[in-house]
């Protein structure tokens, strides 16, 4: 047998690489057009912003690496052009860096100063992807490291925009749901109905918001399989679990808090939704076999509540997303990674649920975080 090495992703049916990203494209639509009706300026002073950026760097980098020798002749700039591409840029250096940017462009707010969101971009495709081979070859996703990067560097610089799909109302100040809830969901969780958080009439970010589109999107790239269902399932399920727990123990507490409706309220708060559809399912930074796939999305899920509900900051979905995708290259490791299912595998999954069960239950029962 010969062995092959290839660059990510790495496919398991006949189809290319370029379908798989026109379909991740076609799925991200619904909710790009969305965030143009809500947001029409700022979607689109950022969308195409990120876009130069990403793309622009792409084609630098390949140029970069591409160039010519110096071998003591001169060279015209069509040798130059023609050494440097040739064979070496394709539709895919573009399609790539077009979906981080549609990708990078979502999970921005819309009051993010454009010297924040230009910051971001540049960090997020060159510290996130470029440095790490280019395309195929990066361990995170380069959105959620710019996104990040940005929100660390100048979050207190974001500011909350009203448009006529939605008006920020004066009793939350113009909190987001999950900024009201951090330290004491029970007593705001009734700022915001499930209906305005399933449609997007909330404060947030540029696509994150719209639960409808975004399922739509998931939707359609599990039909197309060209997102796996095992990280899906397995994120939504595990973070569901959680936080079902957490809802029982602060209803344990006298708090009167209906615990469904603490699972319902963060599952379509912040950026979970998106999450599960478009960047964990990222092939590239995602693991190869099917059981580490499972773990995968059980890590993100637990990094997930951990964070959002202890953490200082309320939202975890992009922090443990980068998390995940260090673990990824734990789980693709040759020397244990199998597409096997085995006891230990199993007894890991378990593991990923009892333990983050203990804690969550242990923390809010015993911790005083939610006794207020």
């Amino acid at each position: 047998m010969t062995i092959v090495k290839e660059s990510a992703p790495h496919l398991r049916r006949k189809a290319s690489v370029t379908r798989m990203m026109v379909d991740v494209l076609i799925a991200l639509f619904p909710t790009l057009v969305f965030s143009f009706v809500a947001y029409p300026i700022n979607t689109l002073i950022f969308y195409l912003t990120s876009l130069a950026i990403m793309i622009g760097a792409e084609f630098i980098y390949v140029g970069l690496r591409g160039i010519l020798p110096k071998d003591g002749q001169k060279h015209t700039f069509k040798e130059w052009f023609n050494h440097a591409y040739k064979g070496k840029y394709d539709q895919n250096n573009i399609l790539a860096p077009a979906i981080t940017a549609i990708i990078y462009t979502l999970i921005m707010p819309a009051g993010a100063p454009i010297y924040a969101f230009i910051v971001g971009a540049i960090v997020g495709i060159v510290f996130g992807k470029l440095v790490f081979g280019g395309l195929g070859s990066n361990i995170f996703n380069p959105a959620a490291v710019g996104m990040l990067f940005a929100k660390i560097c100048f979050g207190s610089q974001y500011q909350q925009v009203s448009t006529w799909y939605y008006t920020i109302p004066d009793t939350v100040s113009g909190a987001t749901p999950l900024g009201v809830i951090n330290g004491g969901m029970h007593a705001s969780i009734g700022d915001y109905q499930l209906f305005d958080l399933f449609f997007g009439r909330i404060p947030g970010t540029l696509g994150e918001v719209y639960k409808i589109t975004i399922i739509i999107g998931l939707v359609y790239l599990l039909i197309r399989r060209s997102a796996d269902y095992r990280i899906v399932v397995s994120y939504l399920g595990t973070f569901s679990i959680l936080m079902l727990i957490a809802g029982l123990s602060v209803m344990g507490l006298g708090t009167g808090i209906n615990p469904f409706m603490f699972l319902l309220y963060n599952l379509l708060s912040g950026g979970v939704l998106f999450g599960a559809a478009f960047m964990l399912t990222d092939p590239v930074t995602s693991p190869i076999n099917p059981p580490s796939r499972w773990i995968y999305g059980m890590v993100a899920a637990v990094a997930t509540v951990l964070i959002r509900l202890f953490a200082a900051l309320p939202e975890g979905v992009g922090f443990s997303i980068l998390i995940a995708n260090m673990v990824a290259c734990v789980l693709d490791h040759y020397e244990w990674s199998s597409s096997r299912y085995t006891w230990k595998k199993f007894l890991t999954m378990g593991l990923l649920i009892v333990i983050p069960a203990l804690i969550v239950f242990l923390a809010i029962f015993y911790g005083g975080t939610y006794n207020g």
